[in-house]
């Protein structure tokens, strides 16, 4: 459009933006986009990618236990920490590359600088101001450290992929799912872990039944949950560095890791002074077009703090440029999102939480099912897996799955599909199992728990 540099000036080059942008680009718009850190975003670098890359080599361990069981004969097994992180980089680095190519193919112009807002159509970069007839902001979320003292000690996820060696005893504060995550993570590559969390047990907003048999199956492990306290303050000493617990205890570890929440990656990016609405979180607030206060001013992603999960960036992505530069009447559906947690064993859900359900659709049918995994009668692990469906009885429509168990992402993704095309329970007891899976009890199960 004549007098601006570009239809589109886009911040933050992770999934969201670069989605965006790329697209944007295909439909014909005049795009650019900004980035400081790396291409590709929290998910790509610092998240989902050399997260599930760790989760992998955590896990290696009780696979070479477990194959005894099963006749094998296994050496003494050696870890060896840079090397996996050295793989991990280099897979990292092929992806960053991905990302340039697609953006370049695309017609995107990459801008490898930090760039401010400061005004409706104008962002600022390494002093230079440039036009825009619309910009849109996909900056994602940081990490955030509590103001205590010696906060300074603590390091968070970002530094978590980088270490230079393993620490002999860890101390992980938070209950989220990058917290859990990441206490499997180091227990499986054999560092003394504890967990700290505030709460009664991790993982609010999950299911009820889910939380407590993770936290079960995490302790019978060997990880220790301290639940029920905060740090108030972590000092160093020739023994390590010593957390000072709400409780009085003190907990003593070579390493800290915060996990106890990010925040939207707004500061200093000049929204506030370009009069874009802010909440008091500092997330950007927008309407359903992913509008901001400011009408050429849109946001995607982690930064809006609504649904935070890299699939929904990229599903806002597709909808904005389709409702601006396609013409298209194109939204997001928030209901009924599969998810999961990469802990140990794996966590995944779709659809409310059974407390939820109950207040949503009133009269619930729960199904529940609690056994040994097959390949667990031989091994001896002890580890239990655990699924529920949960049935709206008026319309016998398959409202929710959860599960704890091996596999259970790669599961409750093909479980999603059924629900949201509002599939009954009729249906899934219709449907014949695969055998012997864990996926076959999703369709086998047939007798409701009694009500509480």
């Amino acid at each position: 459009m004549a007098g601006f540099d570009y239809d589109l000036f886009v911040i933050g080059a992770g999934s969201g933006g670069v989605r965006a942008a790329r697209f944007a680009a295909n439909f014909g718009a005049r795009v650019a986009v900004a980035e400081e850190r790396y291409l590709g975003g929290t998910c790509v670098n610092v998240g989902c990618i050399p997260k599930k890359l760790l989760v992998y080599a955590s896990h290696v361990a009780e696979e070479i236990a477990d194959a005894r069981a099963y006749g094998w004969t296994t050496e003494p097994p050696r870890f060896d920490w840079p090397t996996l992180i050295r793989n991990k980089d280099k897979e990292i680095t092929r992806l960053n590359g991905i990302y340039e190519q697609l953006l370049r193919n695309a017609g995107v112009e990459i801008i490898t600088e930090r760039a401010l807002v400061t005004g409706p159509q104008t962002v600022s970069i390494a002093g230079r101001t440039l036009r825009a007839e619309r910009i849109l902001v996909a900056t994602g979320g940081w990490p955030q450290v509590p103001l205590i003292p010696g906060r300074e000690y603590a390091i968070t996820s970002n530094e978590a992929f980088h270490l230079e060696q393993l620490p002999p005893r860890i101390v992980i504060v938070g209950g989220g799912y990058i917290a859990v995550e990441f206490a499997g993570i180091f227990h499986g590559l054999g560092v003394e872990t504890t967990l700290v969390h505030r709460g009664e047990v991790f993982l609010r907003g999950f299911d009820q039944d889910l939380r407590v048999a993770l936290a079960r199956e995490m302790t019978r492990e060997g990880v220790r949950l301290q639940f029920g306290v905060t740090v108030t303050a972590i000092t160093r000493t020739a023994d390590g560095l010593v957390l000072t617990l709400s409780s009085g205890e003190t907990l003593t570890a070579d390493l800290v890791m915060y996990a106890t929440g990010r925040v939207p990656n707004t500061t200093g990016l000049g929204l506030h002074e370009a009069g874009v609405a802010l909440d008091a979180q500092g997330a950007v607030i927008v309407n359903d077009h992913y509008q901001t206060s400011v009408p050429s001013i849109y946001a995607i992603g982690d930064v809006t703090n609504r649904v935070n999960l890299t699939p929904v960036a990229l599903a806002e992505a597709m909808a904005f440029t389709r409702q601006v530069y396609g013409g298209m009447d194109a939204s997001v559906d928030y209901e009924a999102i599969p998810t999961a947690v990469f802990s140990n064993p794996n966590l995944g859900t779709v659809g409310p939480t059974e407390e939820d359900a109950r207040k949503r659709y009133g009269d619930i049918v729960v199904f529940k099912s609690n056994f040994t995994p097959l390949k667990h009668t031989l091994t001896g692990r002890g580890e239990k897996t655990l699924m529920k469906l949960l049935v709206d009885r008026a319309s016998d429509r398959v409202v929710a799955a959860h599960m704890l168990g091996p596999d259970a992402g790669e599961i409750i993704q093909g479980i999603a599909i059924a629900i949201r095309a509002g599939a009954t329970k009729a249906q899934f007891d219709s449907t014949i199992g695969i055998h012997p899976t864990a996926a076959e009890e999703f369709v086998t199960m047939r007798t409701p728990v009694e009500p509480s």
